[in-house]
């Protein structure tokens, strides 16, 4: 499913003064931009004094490796690259952001070269920053190519063909490429409208409702005149393809879910296509290196084998007030028939209220009571208003609430990704019901997944003797942990998942504001 174009090693910077040395005729007279990018009354201040810091670098640089050469011949060169660059709306992106100069002067060689460096680091690595908008920790041990690096690579060896540079900074994702022909689809339409469905009870199969001809109207069916009331099976199978495409339970109610997805506006979805393929571009490096992939928005894990989707299946992810953390690590080892040791905050928040409201919930869930220092202690002898320092440890077995296995990965937030005794909260969407940690379905299967065949009959084994044990896998398997609202199936189908986190409205604030 996902797979991003190949990095570009530093090594290769210390050819592209051949490379660019090479396309300057040997009868040319030198031209060197340097020192208009250094001089503090530069000719050239109006066009540096627009540039941020990154792009003033990669320009700095890209100049340097070219001994200061201007970059673009003439208005032909030029125009290729304004079709490159009006072609990134396609993309979400706003090509009157990266603006060109009419002809080719020593200044407006600068200009094209910064409108050139930045469409490539947008398109390549993102508009907006990832980390001040929608944070993902990455483990620092994982390399990952050096977004500016890579983007000054492409510049460089690509300047005389433009259509090759934006070629090579596009992600290759499949999914990237399909959201990004939907999109180019979509912006061209007309916005349609439809209508906002009320507020009211549950409406199931068979009931009468004074809102069914305006459902109807915005499922683009016909409105029956003379059962118009009537919640019919064609309208609930209309409503049913709905729910299954925009991530929720398909069971043709319509409840408050289904409300909420059903009258967001035209607009706004146009608008979480753009966003998302922001997303798709902080991600494309970590997605294309990742063996694991899951949706905290969807509540869906991937494996994913050079970047191409083999397998999927369903989670459970933090609650909104205890959101799963997005991160970037490496699954490195399993705890098998895992122990439970209560994590802080559900301690304080979970565990000792009920403990306080009735003392034989701690033998009704097999959970001992330990120090700091791995001490036991009698719970008849705590003070339970004022515990102090104790840890809270559920034995390994059915009612654990880790189940089988535990997979575990470097990360300072403590979560892991995990079986579950609560099989049923599978059949829920959404899926919030952790307090951070990740749920997996089928963790039997995932395993097929991460194992070679040796390893996970051993692995079996080990589960089948009840014993808790730790196992390192002899092959870290990379992990990332995203939120993504949309994608485009193999069919070319878009496929919602509910906006959970309430993270799109403000990227799509961050993207209008940004002059996109």
């Amino acid at each position: 499913m996902f797979k991003k174009c190949a990095s570009y090693p530093s090594i290769l910077l210390l050819t592209l003064p051949l490379v660019a040395n090479a396309m300057e005729a040997p009868d040319a007279q030198p031209v060197d931009l340097r020192p208009l990018l250094m001089q503090p009354a530069s000719p050239c201040t109006a066009v540096l004094a627009s540039l941020d810091d990154s792009t003033a670098t990669l320009l700095n640089n890209f100049y340097a490796q070219r001994d200061g050469r201007p970059a673009w011949r003439d208005a032909p060169h030029l125009q290729l690259l304004q079709e490159q660059l009006a072609q990134l709306a396609d993309d979400g992106l706003n090509p009157a952001d990266y603006p060109l100069p009419q002809s080719a002067d020593h200044c407006n060689d600068l200009q094209a070269s910064s409108s050139y460096l930045r469409a490539l680091r947008d398109l390549r690595s993102g508009r907006l920053d990832q980390q001040q908008l929608e944070p993902l920790w990455r483990d620092p041990q994982q390399t990952r190519p050096d977004p500016q690096l890579a983007t000054l690579s492409i510049a460089l060896l690509q300047v005389d063909d433009p259509a090759a540079a934006f070629a090579s900074a596009r992600p290759t994702l499949p999914q990237y490429q399909r959201l990004r022909a939907v999109y180019a689809h979509e912006r061209l339409q007309p916005l349609p409208s439809w209508p906002a469905l009320p507020t009211g009870p549950l409406l199931r199969p068979g009931k009468q409702d004074a809102r069914v001809p305006l459902l109807r109207e915005r499922l683009n069916l016909p409105v029956d005149e003379v059962q118009a009331e009537f919640y019919d099976p064609s309208t609930v199978t209309a409503l049913e393809d709905f729910q299954a495409r925009h991530g929720l339970k398909p069971d043709g109610i319509l409840g408050p879910a289904s409300l909420t997805e059903l009258n967001l506006d035209a607009l706004t979805r146009r608008a979480q296509l753009r966003v998302n393929l922001e997303r798709l571009r902080w991600l494309a490096d970590d997605l294309g290196q990742a063996q694991v992939a899951i949706n905290v928005a969807a509540a869906e894990l991937l494996v994913l084998q050079q970047g191409e989707e083999r397998w999927r299946t369903r989670t459970q992810v933090g609650r909104v007030e205890r959101q799963t953390p997005l991160l970037a690590s490496r699954i490195n080892r399993l705890t098998l028939n895992p122990t439970w040791t209560v994590p802080p905050t559900i301690l304080r928040e979970d565990k000792l209220p009920a403990i306080r409201a009735d003392r034989s919930y701690l033998s009704e869930h097999e959970m001992d009571v330990y120090d700091h220092d791995g001490n036991w202690l009698d719970p008849e002898q705590i003070d339970w208003d004022n515990p102090g320092a104790i840890l809270l440890r559920q034995a390994a077995g059915v009612r654990n609430p880790l189940g089988q296995v535990a997979l575990r990965f470097g990360n300072p937030f403590s979560v892991y990704l995990h079986d579950t005794p609560s099989k049923n909260l599978f059949e829920k969407a959404p899926r919030l019901f952790s307090s951070g940690c990740v749920r997996v379905e089928a963790v039997d299967s995932l395993l097929t997944w991460l194992l070679p065949p040796a390893e996970l009959a051993s692995v079996q084994t080990r589960i089948a003797s009840g014993k808790t044990q730790q196992y390192r896998l002899a092959q870290p398997a990379p992990l990332l942990i995203a939120y993504w609202t949309v994608e485009v199936d193999a069919d070319g189908q878009l496929r919602y998942a509910p906006d959970t986190y309430q993270h799109d409205a403000r990227l799509i604030q961050a993207l209008r504001a940004s002059g996109s």
